[in-house]
């Protein structure tokens, strides 16, 4: 048994879960909604810890990730449950189930077999990585000895705690914000927004790299005005290069509103373009939102056909036309004399 960090006693032999802002209390042999941290044997267990559902190298690009080590091979791995419910979860058969009767697999051995992958990074990421945040913890560390890069693909549905000890030892982030509408967090997600936005400025001000993903469904949070107003958070508080991926929906779970047109997420993404450099199309086939254009002067600094790249417009990490340092943060092997930290949103 592994025992769960961030818990405390809360009387009346109920364990009360400090990890998430759903502050679960559990009595003996209860589960929280995550349906990995469960109450046995007097404490709190991680009874999740190393029970993978998924274990592969993916694309870069597919977390998605599109500054960070782009074209590289990331080894990703995936356990069981999440703290959200939503309607729409397209991952429903890992994030809405768990699992337990798998052998753990060891940190050292994921970090074993993304080296024989040939990756430069873990990710946690398919269900939501946080709620096993004890097995994230220690793979991280694992990950960093071996001079691997780490990152979560994550709701961002965390405390603060917990967020600086996971933020102390994560490279990278793709978080989701799912809507700017308290609303439809609470409707269709079973949650909050507030602690998304909370993370997600935890998240930048420690100096991790972070990209943005949103899920845009038909009628439910693609109206121009919430739109609108995730681009102008965004900018405001991650600032104007963070990378935004609008994504096409198609019915999953419990949701059959139609799919997302791609004529929708083009509309959307010259809206968001007014705040930001840098927005992308996830789930469609479409040139607007594909290659990434240097701020500057508009060249073509990476050229995407699928997840296959070309990044034709950058030479020695610097745009190739005009000389701008873009925010991209490059593998060790093709980094710049400035180790491939990502250069903030002041721009000559």
């Amino acid at each position: 048994m592994t025992e769960a960090r961030y818990w405390h006693d809360a009387g009346n032999g109920r364990a009360a879960c400090d990890l998430c802002p759903h502050a679960c209390e559990m009595g003996e042999g209860q589960t929280g909604r995550c349906g990995v941290r469960q109450r046995r044997d007097g404490v709190l267990e991680a009874a999740g810890y190393g029970r993978l559902s998924s274990m592969q190298p993916d694309p870069i690009e597919k977390k998605p990730l599109y500054h960070f080590h782009p074209g590289a091979t990331i080894f990703s791995i995936g356990g069981w449950g999440c703290n959200f419910s939503c309607d729409f979860c397209q991952n429903w058969s890992i994030s809405q189930r768990a699992d337990l009767s798998a052998e753990p697999v060891a940190p050292e051995d994921v970090v074993q077999a993304a080296r024989r992958a040939g990756s430069s990074s873990v990710a946690f990421t398919y269900n939501e990585p946080l709620v096993g945040i004890e097995y994230a913890l220690d793979c991280s560390q694992a990950a960093r000895a071996a001079g691997l890069a780490t990152v979560l693909v994550t709701n961002g549905y965390l405390r603060p705690e917990p967020g600086r000890d996971i933020l102390a030892l994560t490279d990278a982030l793709n978080i989701d914000i799912k809507s700017m509408n308290e609303e439809f967090y609470r409707r269709y997600c079973k949650a909050s927004l507030a602690p998304v936005l909370a993370f997600a400025r935890q998240a930048a001000q420690t100096g991790c790299h972070v990209e943005i993903t949103c899920l845009l469904i038909p009628g439910l949070n693609d109206a121009p005005a919430d739109v609108d107003r995730l681009a102008n958070w965004i900018s405001d508080n991650l600032g104007r290069h963070t990378p935004l991926h609008l994504s096409a929906y198609f019915p999953r779970y419990r949701m059959n509103v139609p799919p997302t047109d791609a004529q929708a997420l083009e509309t959307a993404a010259r809206l968001c373009e007014q705040r930001l450099d840098y927005v992308y199309l996830g789930n469609v086939a479409s040139h607007v939102g594909r290659d990434t254009l240097c701020a500057k002067c508009g060249a073509v600094l990476i050229a995407r056909h699928g997840y296959a790249i070309d990044t034709v417009g950058l030479l020695d990490g610097v745009c190739a036309a005009c000389g701008q340092i873009p925010p991209i943060v490059l593998p060790a092997a093709s980094a710049t004399e400035n180790n491939g930290k990502a250069a903030n949103n002041e721009r000559p």
